[in-house]
């Protein structure tokens, strides 16, 4: 026994399963008993912001997010605790949040609302007027100030409470495993165009979206467009933590894009922009700038061109006209602001050849930093996509409907998911106990039981490499391929168990079990395919999922399952 045992663990086959396990348990990142809350969002311009407590970036791995271990030297060690805490805050009260990053201090806020009575008080102001006058045959202006009593409406101030500080929190995951929202709770928006859009353009309407929801303070989220098996276009929105109203009230506006100077709008995104570059001939590093090093950092330059309509270029000379060039002769002494439903993005400096200019064409630059040159590139680049996104905020000329909003409760999911790994744990150990009576032999069913497990934590682990949301139908798909999976283990054992009493031809035997694998397998292909586009993509996990699960099986887990059996039944 020993020497089987020797054998399998020495197979080429069974190493490489195994160095493939470890690798999926690694990426997993199982830490079980991980401390604090993890942070969801920070509100734009909430105390929370204010305090340097940054919005959480959608890339960053589950287990990696920053957490919050203790508010005024309480421990939290779950949402109740944090929300328990959150809700006996005072009107400007000073509190200290401590993260596994940092050390946080903020200043809560009082909700003030003003309201005008039925009476009117007198208020006395200055109003400075302009008056004409000859001085030694000289015609002067002079200002003179004028006191002026006029009556306003008495007005009354009233506590509504204590603002929410801006933290949106969620139990600390304890794996790299992403949930979708069927599992961790929020909304989902199916929304569609109104008329079909080139894929470029569909593209660029995403991206002016997640532009549009992160600047309201919503990061974690999920955009992409998705079809139906009628070539139907759609877009479908998911984000954690966030209710049907506030989704609907965001997703309904129409996204206006302003650029000020001095506080008068000079032109308006989708009226006044009529091209922004996002080719490689007028955009990315900036030629002229490069990349250099400044205070122990990277910085690379970017510039890209955008075209405005020649009103807003005459709007644009009219302005800049009067404006002063300032520092070393580079820029003009007012900005240019970008805002975004009347919030503001971004600034940018006017280069003094474009003090009362009309041209239409203008060079939009900037900068990005990093600890290497390559980073610096990367992050300038970035920056520049997001600029982009920017100005062709509002302008595509498309109105997206709402299809349907699902919102999903996190007590639900969350109980939906505890049960089912108990029953996918009991269903594994019954298809152990079935194979068992089935064989009557340990050799068999073992292998079966831990060959299956292994399927489950492989498929997993390619999941959270690929990023891939385990949803309720993810968990379908994982639920389908370890069914297929057992059904091929039966085919295999059933193939190597016949005629015991004929000397075994092992590979024959093998070689036929795996002839009807491979049909199942394409069989599977063929059915799940068309299932990815399906429902409007909301079946792709589903699909994808039962792909990766039964490639996994042909190609990985069942040639090592048919290995092991035969080290173990061959005489």
């Amino acid at each position: 026994m020993n020497y089987k045992i020797k054998k399998i663990i020495t197979n080429v086959r069974v190493i490489i399963l195994l160095v493939l396990l470890l690798l999926a348990i690694v990426a997993i990142s199982p830490r079980p008993g991980l401390e604090g809350v993890a942070i969801g969002n920070v509100k734009t311009d909430s105390s929370a912001s204010e305090a340097g407590i940054q919005k959480p970036v959608p890339t960053t791995r589950p287990v990696d997010r920053e957490r919050i271990l203790e508010i005024d030297n309480n421990p939290i060690k779950n949402v109740e605790d944090y929300y328990n805490y959150i809700n006996t805050l005072s009107a400007n009260q000073s509190i200290q949040i401590k993260t596994n990053k940092a050390l946080y201090r903020l200043t809560t806020r009082e909700i003030i609302e003003v309201i005008e009575l039925n009476e009117t008080i007198t208020k006395t102001i200055e109003e400075i007027t302009t008056i004409n006058k000859t001085v030694n045959g000289t015609l002067v202006e002079i200002n003179k100030t004028i006191l002026k009593t006029i009556e306003v409406p008495k007005t009354k101030k009233i506590s509504k409470g204590v603002e929410d500080i801006g933290i949106s929190v969620f139990n600390a995951p304890t794996t790299n495993i992403k949930k979708g929202l069927d599992l961790q709770g929020g909304t989902r928006v199916l929304l569609q165009p109104e008329k079909v859009l080139h894929p470029v353009d569909l593209q660029s309407l995403i991206d002016t979206m997640g532009e549009r929801l992160n600047v309201y303070g919503l990061s974690d989220l999920v955009i992409r467009d998705a079809s139906d098996l009628t070539g139907n276009q759609y877009i479908i929105v998911e984000i954690a933590g966030a209710n049907e109203e506030e989704i609907r009230n965001l997703l309904a506006k129409q996204g206006k894009f302003e650029a000020k100077i001095a506080n008068e709008t000079v032109f308006i995104g989708g009226k006044d922009i009529t091209f922004v570059c996002r080719s490689a001939d007028c955009a990315g590093i900036d030629p002229n700038v490069g990349c250099f090093s400044s205070g122990g950092q990277d910085i690379c330059g970017f510039r890209f061109s955008i075209t405005i309509s020649l009103e807003a270029a005459q709007k644009h000379a009219d302005i800049t006209r009067d404006l002063e060039i300032i520092g070393d002769g580079s820029y003009l002494s007012e900005p240019l602001e970008l805002y975004l439903d009347d919030i503001k993005v971004d600034e940018l400096n006017i280069g003094a050849g474009l003090k009362g200019s009309t041209t239409t064409s203008i060079q939009i630059s900037g900068s990005g930093s990093g600890f290497s040159q390559q980073e610096a590139v990367l992050n300038a680049l970035n920056g520049m996509k997001r600029l982009q996104t920017v100005m062709i905020t509002g302008s595509l000329p498309v109105k997206l409907n709402i299809v349907k909003i699902d919102a999903i409760s996190p007590l639900l999911g969350e109980e939906f998911l505890k049960n089912a790994i108990f029953v996918g744990l009991l269903s594994l150990i019954s298809v152990g106990i079935v194979l068992f009576i089935r064989y009557r032999k340990l050799q068999v069913a073992v292998p079966a039981f831990l060959i299956s497990v292994s399927e489950v934590i492989l498929l997993l682990g390619v999941a959270t490499v690929i990023g891939w949301n385990i949803d309720l139908a993810a968990v379908a798909g994982i639920i389908i391929a370890v069914g297929i999976g057992v059904d091929h283990q039966i085919i295999i054992a059933d193939e190597t168990l016949r005629g015991r009493q004929v000397v075994y031809d092992w590979k024959q035997r093998i070689k036929n079990a795996f002839s009807i694998i491979m049909v199942s397998y394409f069989t599977v292909l063929v059915a799940m395919i068309p299932l990815v586009f399906a429902g409007a993509g909301l079946l792709k996990g589903f699909a994808i999922i039962s792909i990766l699960g039964a490639s996994i099986g042909v190609f990985i887990s069942r040639p090592v399952f048919a290995r092991v059996i035969e080290i173990l039944l061959k005489d």
